[in-house]
């Protein structure tokens, strides 16, 4: 087990995607540890709690496989190998990341990196916005983001909406409304306006992994809302640079937040970053085995979940859209950020290379 996943998180390149198709080679085609039913159950699972959804996976089938060690090797050494890949680039960066070979390498690098939301945005949508109902939802929730309002606000209160007026017009007799956990608020309240401490950044994270939900891509609305527009302690690029980071590393894209650790405080201050936002997993998953399926059959909860796939979608079109006003500067970014698109859509090529590519032509020419 503890191989297998320590592979995973050496060579797992092209997000969350690629990872689950990794995982099921391995353990459906390869090792036949499970079936193909029993791991489309589990990867059912993983997108219906809140973080990681490939992290989940295999957390999950750690679980299945060998118990309480197995949820830890599982998840634990997938985890690992990309923690300490992502923390040595952080090192590098922090000593030579204002040196002008580095600054050229980054200029390439961040239009693919809005390419790459671009396409995951243009995949996602068709399975999000199921209904005129839902495209008007995303379409309030993109204007709510571009007002600035709380990212944790829009998702819950999609959510929320959905599940009222999932209840209101198709009331069953046997229909239970669907209660967010009583923990949450205090997770959503944790740390707002705090210094940098490492128990602020612990909780912020935590806040982030526990009530994240939809692709690694959203992840990108909380930090920018709370760490570049409200704190202050990221730049628009240095957000760029460790999104890039997350995407051209292999295994979980959270480890966005192990780079953003080490920026902020160092090697103590990546490991407390990257605790925070990858505990919750394992807590999430330990508890729900037994409940979701019964959560799943609740009409309410399938559209509390439909109004957050939207919402997240809506967060990621706008942050890609803020983001593109700091990476697309000239007109060769944005001739490589419309060249990525179209190659990604095209083609089914691993967004890493592309990343590689474009760090290399911003090298090239600057």
């Amino acid at each position: 087990m503890a191989g297998l996943f320590l592979k995973l998180g050496t060579t797992a390149f092209g997000g969350p995607a690629a990872h689950i198709a990794l995982m099921e080679n391995e353990v459906v085609r390869r090792r036949q540890w499970l079936t193909r039913e029993e791991f489309l159950d589990l990867l059912g699972m993983a997108n219906l709690i809140p973080g990681p959804s490939s992290t989940e996976l295999a957390i999950f089938i750690g679980y299945r496989r060998a118990g309480w060690r197995g949820l830890l090797l599982g998840g634990g050494c997938f985890i690992l190998p990309a923690a300490l890949i992502v923390t040595a680039i952080a090192w590098a960066y922090v000593r030579y990341g204002r040196l002008p070979q580095c600054e050229a390498i980054f200029y390439g690098i961040k239009p693919v990196i809005i390419a790459v939301v671009v396409q995951a945005l243009w995949n996602l949508a068709p399975a999000a916005v199921k209904s005129g109902r839902l495209a008007l939802l995303g379409a309030v929730a993109a204007g709510l983001s571009f007002t600035g309002v709380n990212p944790l606000l829009i998702l819950f209160g999609a959510g929320a909406l959905m599940a009222a007026s999932q209840t209101w017009f198709h009331r069953a007799e046997n229909s239970t409304g669907f209660i967010l956990p009583a923990g949450w608020p205090v997770l959503v309240a944790a740390g707002a306006g705090a210094p940098l401490k490492l128990g602020t950044l612990f909780l912020f994270f935590l806040k982030v992994g526990a009530v994240l939900f939809g692709s690694g891509y959203v992840l990108l609305a909380f930090l920018r809302t709370d760490l570049v527009a409200h704190r202050h302690w990221l730049t628009e690029n240095q957000l760029l640079d460790a999104v890039a980071v997350g995407q051209f590393t292999p295994g979980p894209v959270f480890t966005t937040a192990t780079f953003i650790g080490y920026l902020l405080g160092g090697p103590q201050a990546a490991l407390v970053a990257t605790v925070g936002i990858f505990l919750p997993s394992f807590v999430l998953v330990a508890i729900s085995g037994p409940l979701l399926p019964r959560l799943r059959k609740l009409p309410a909860t399938g559209a509390f979940l439909d109004g957050v796939n939207v919402a997240s979608l809506a967060l990621m079109a706008v942050v890609a859209w803020q983001l593109g006003t700091a990476a697309l500067v000239d007109g060769l970014t944005l001739a490589m950020a419309a060249a990525a698109v179209l190659v990604l859509l095209r083609f089914k090529i691993n967004s890493a290379w592309l990343i590689l590519a474009g760090g290399g032509i911003g090298w090239l020419v600057r």
